[in-house]
């Protein structure tokens, strides 16, 4: 028979207590760390889909369809970073107000840039995109949060390759 979690265990509203062995500090600081990890994602996804929707020119077709490519890998990025915020215990950010706050993306002009300004811009945001979660890396490696490690890990390399393919496009 299981036992019961003893009351010390136990928040007051009757919730247990998280004890997955990193500490609630810790828990919170990784949680805060993903939440900007989780706003710049967000803003770079909605950023992506803006040039997909709005690219013209003579890269018309090949910007289009890679576009879509990169803000559906987005889409699907912002869940997992979501649900790891959770599980430490921690409400994910949700809102654009609270993303604005936290994202260290610029926003996009009002009027579409031109298609290689575009792929400047979408170089720059996944470069500080990277640079959000290698920033958070240290602090889950000296917390032992391998999970949260290994999604940094993933979403640095999609980050970083995607910022290659893109800055690729702009040598001339």
């Amino acid at each position: 028979m299981a036992k019961s979690p003893s009351k010390s265990a136990t928040a007051k509203t009757g919730v247990p207590r998280i004890n997955i062995g990193i500490s609630e500090k810790d828990r919170a600081a990784i949680a805060q760390g993903l939440s900007r990890l989780l706003a710049d994602t967000y803003t770079l996804y909605l950023t992506t889909h803006n040039f997909h929707w709005n690219v013209t020119g003579p890269m018309f077709n090949s910007l289009h369809a890679m576009f879509m490519e990169q803000y559906t890998e987005l889409w699907n990025a912002v869940d997992p970073v979501a649900e790891r915020i959770r599980s430490l215990g921690h409400h994910a950010p949700g809102s654009y107000a609270e993303f604005g706050k936290l994202t260290s993306l610029a926003d996009v002009p009002t009027t579409p840039p031109a298609a290689l300004e575009m792929v400047r811009i979408l170089v720059e945001g996944h470069e500080a995109v990277a640079r959000t979660a290698r920033e958070l890396f240290p602090l889950a490696d000296k917390a032992s949060d391998e999970p949260t490690a290994d999604l940094l890990t993933q979403r640095l390399t999609v980050h970083e390759q995607t910022a290659w393919m893109l800055r690729s496009l702009l040598e001339a």
